[in-house]
């Protein structure tokens, strides 16, 4: 089963990107991030002409997350417990059934958090991702496998920027921000990529500025956290560099996962 995450910063902008990109890779499962839609304007005709079913939590101009999934959906659940007055759409959870049992699934776009003194950008990033965590740490306890996928806007180490000291003053590179990742880390997900590969020059997003694709200036924003369950499934992770050099691209790339399952 191939599992893949992608910010691809307007939906309606890029569904043709989408489209082809759909027929060439068959993912199983994809978790979307930044629609920039509300949901009853998300292209649902043209994805579900490919078989697959379609589940938003969606914002007018700003976020919003999709999954698509070749599987049907047992349960959907949309918004990041524990913050009532939160209107952003940052959160949606799919729930399935595999053969070796339930599958959770979440897309997320974690808040970017700049300016970093900004009296609200900043502390809202973080009191997010403390959020996420005490969710996630709920969830593990169900033990099933969960895949927590998505735009992070966290730069984990200095090895995912090509120039780490042009970061220092950002919040996706802030030692709270990378700190609070460690923290979700650490509650026992595995994080896909980097379980796979240590190597430099790794990244899922490059800015539109400057030439930063045709320099290869890029970071590593997009990740995929696997539970013990999910992990003890996992066969491959991969980025999928290329569709970034398509005409009108996402300034990010997808991001895979493939389990040794298939749906019930």
């Amino acid at each position: 089963m191939k599992i893949v995450t992608w910010n691809i910063n307007g939906v309606r902008a890029r569904i043709e990107n989408l489209i082809h990109w759909l027929r060439e890779s068959q993912p199983d499962i994809v978790c979307l991030q930044e629609i920039k839609t509300v949901d009853d304007q998300f292209p649902r005709f043209e994805v579900e002409a490919l078989g697959y079913h379609v589940e938003t939590h969606g914002q007018k101009g700003f976020n919003g997350v999709a999954i698509l999934s070749k599987l049907r959906f047992d349960e959907v659940n949309r918004g990041l417990p524990g913050d009532a007055a939160d209107e952003q759409a940052r959160f949606i959870e799919g729930v399935f059934s595999t053969d070796k049992g339930a599958l959770r699934v979440v897309s997320l776009y974690l808040p970017n958090g700049n300016p970093i003194h900004d009296p609200v950008k900043f502390p809202y990033k973080l009191s997010w991702m403390a959020r996420l965590e005490r969710w996630a740490k709920a969830r593990l306890a169900l033990e099933e496998a969960l895949i927590l996928a998505g735009d992070y806007n966290v730069i984990p180490d200095p090895i995912d920027a090509r120039y780490p000291e042009a970061w220092l003053g950002d919040a996706l590179f802030q030692p709270e921000t990378r700190q609070a990742f460690r923290r979700l880390e650490n509650l026992g997900f595995t994080e896909a990529v980097r379980s796979v590969s240590d190597a430099p020059d790794v990244y899922t997003f490059w800015d539109y500025q400057a030439g930063a694709w045709q320099k290869n200036n890029g970071i590593r924003i997009d990740h995929l956290l696997l539970s013990p369950e999910a992990a003890n499934r996992f066969t491959a992770a991969s980025i999928e560099k290329h569709v970034r050099a398509w005409e009108k691209p996402s300034d990010h790339v997808p991001v895979a996962v493939e389990l040794a399952l298939e749906a019930a």
